[in-house]
């Protein structure tokens, strides 16, 4: 069994955490406190941590399940993360002003799609689509079965591509 390390093996997951909290939360320092909230209850359970079968699947579990409490304290009063500056545009050369634009338009309808998404939708989303976990890790960090989580990302999916579509046709 490999020996688990704070440093080693549980700081470097800081910033998969604060992308998770922050797809949850919509809120940078609210993520930020979720992350450190997170570290500091996983090094509370630091005589646990030759158990885990996973310590990555535990922190994003830990980590989540505060993020959706601190949500529900909010009363989801936030941001979107088009709001948040988080826009990440063609800056090639080749891209005019115009592609510039359109392009930017684009990724924040995305992103409000995203957001609109129900929590458990955007979760899974994050968890593979951003984070490239599998459908098994994704079913131990959210709780649910792997089938579950299919079945959340292809409607997750299929909700933005209509929405995108339909705004593109149509206009906002």
């Amino acid at each position: 069994m490999k020996l688990i390390t704070f440093a080693g093996d549980i700081l470097p997951l800081k910033n998969e955490l604060y992308r998770l909290a922050l797809r949850i939360t919509l809120n940078r320092a609210e993520a930020e406190d979720v992350v450190q909230e997170t570290m500091m209850k996983v090094w509370n359970r630091r005589d646990n941590w030759q158990q885990i079968e996973s310590i990555e699947s535990f922190c994003l579990t830990i980590c989540r399940n505060l993020a959706l409490d601190k949500l529900k304290r909010m009363g989801n009063q936030n941001l979107s993360l088009s709001e948040g500056g988080y826009e990440q545009v063609d800056q090639s050369h080749s891209a005019n002003p115009e592609e510039h634009t359109v392009q930017q338009d684009r990724i924040q309808l995305v992103r409000r799609l995203i957001d609109s998404l129900p929590e458990k939708q955007r979760s899974v989303m994050q968890l593979r689509d951003m984070e490239g976990k599998s459908y098994k890790e994704i079913a131990q960090v959210l709780g649910i079965s792997e089938e579950q989580v299919k079945v959340n990302i292809f409607r997750a999916r299929q909700t933005i591509k209509q929405k995108f579509i339909q705004t593109e046709k149509y206009g906002l």
